[in-house]
């Protein structure tokens, strides 16, 4: 066991500050990593704050962060994937059972003894897990992820949440070349989905309530831009999706979208509202419809997506920002404040030079 540096919540009202936390020592099958990056994710926030006590409560203190990229320090004696030098990457989970039928279909998403890399049962140190906002990380290897070299490293971190959110999806509904994705909602999900989209090939829609974000929609891939508000920019497009992807967190009007999928189209949830969402059930008989949601990926579509990001030069639009600046930066993130990500560069915990904030905008 070591001790490493991270920034933690005390309590649900307590702001984010600097700490000490401990960290095991590797076994045989473990890969210590060096955090570079760690992006800053709306269930961050949640979690501090305790928002989601009634399934999720949380325990203090709470070390966030799941989108995780940085270079490897050590492995141990099993581990022939990585070596001291390699970049990696680590998000929502960090481990599994490995042998139930999730996982041995490679959706370890779905196993129910997994481990996720926060507020999650410990069971090295016991306690809990700690996340990202810190200076390393040890993490069984079969949960650690290549980075493709050629990507920006704090645009990369989304990737690990926001990322295999968008494209999880989109990948088990076959868009391709020749069908026309909706996109509702231009946040931190909702500009990766337009970016994948575009990169799979499609014709691609965004739906958005504010005018303003028309010229960033089409910056990042989208070939149409339609005012949600407006009832006959709407009905233009009725019937004629094969697939949208909602990544709105606000309570909406889900019919009005149901409304736009062509026969046999889905519409997937990856926002999560806080109230229940009513949905008339003729929108979906009529035309053999469906709604779905999905979480993140499985490792291997993880790692899947982060080789597509490589090949096509995606990352995640993101602000980079020191950590002292994490508790600022949660209530801008309440306020929508940022496009699209925020991303704390971790050598600003080691107080290695002085850290002013600035932006890195990422390829599409």
């Amino acid at each position: 066991m070591y001790k490493a540096k991270a920034y933690s919540a005390a309590s649900a009202s307590s702001a984010l500050a600097s700490t000490s936390i401990n960290r095991r020592d590797l076994t045989e099958h473990d890969v210590q990593i060096e955090i570079l990056f760690c992006g800053i994710c709306h269930s961050d926030l949640h979690q501090v704050r305790n928002e989601w006590s009634g399934f999720m409560p949380t325990v203090y203190p709470c070390v966030p962060g799941h989108e995780i990229v940085g270079r490897v320090t050590k492995v141990g004696s099993a581990v022939t994937r990585f070596k001291p030098g390699d970049l990696a990457a680590v998000g929502c989970l960090v481990d599994s059972d490995g042998i139930c039928p999730e996982c041995q279909a490679g959706l370890e998403q779905f196993c129910p003894n997994l481990t996720l890399t926060y507020n999650f049962p410990d069971k090295h140190l016991g306690g809990v897990t700690y996340g990202g906002y810190s200076d390393s990380v040890v993490v069984r290897d079969r949960f650690v992820l290549r980075v493709p070299a050629n990507l920006n490293l704090a645009g990369t971190a989304p990737l690990l949440c926001a990322g295999i959110t968008t494209y999880s999806p989109m990948r088990h509904w076959g868009v391709g070349k020749g069908q026309k994705v909706g996109v509702v909602g231009l946040g931190g999900l909702g500009h990766m989905g337009v970016k994948f989209a575009h990169a799979l090939g499609a014709h691609v829609v965004v739906f958005t309530t504010s005018p303003g974000k028309k010229d960033d929609a089409l910056r990042l891939g989208a070939d149409e831009v339609v005012i949600s508000r407006n009832a006959d920019e709407m009905a233009r497009h009725a019937g004629s999706f094969d697939f949208i992807l909602d990544a709105v967190a606000a309570n909406h009007d889900i019919n009005a979208y149901i409304s736009l999928l062509r026969r046999d189209g889905n519409l997937t949830l990856v926002g999560a509202p806080d109230k229940p969402l009513s949905v008339t059930a003729f929108g979906l008989i009529m035309g053999r419809r469906s709604l779905s949601g999905s979480p993140i990926g499985g490792l291997a579509e993880t790692q899947e997506m982060l080789d597509f990001c490589g090949q096509h030069n995606i990352t995640s639009d993101v602000e980079v920002i020191p950590i002292q600046k994490v508790n600022e930066a949660y209530e801008r993130l309440l306020k929508s404040d940022v496009k699209y990500r925020f991303c704390i560069d971790m050598a600003s915990l080691k107080g290695e030079f002085m850290w002013t904030t600035g932006l890195c905008g990422a390829a599409n």
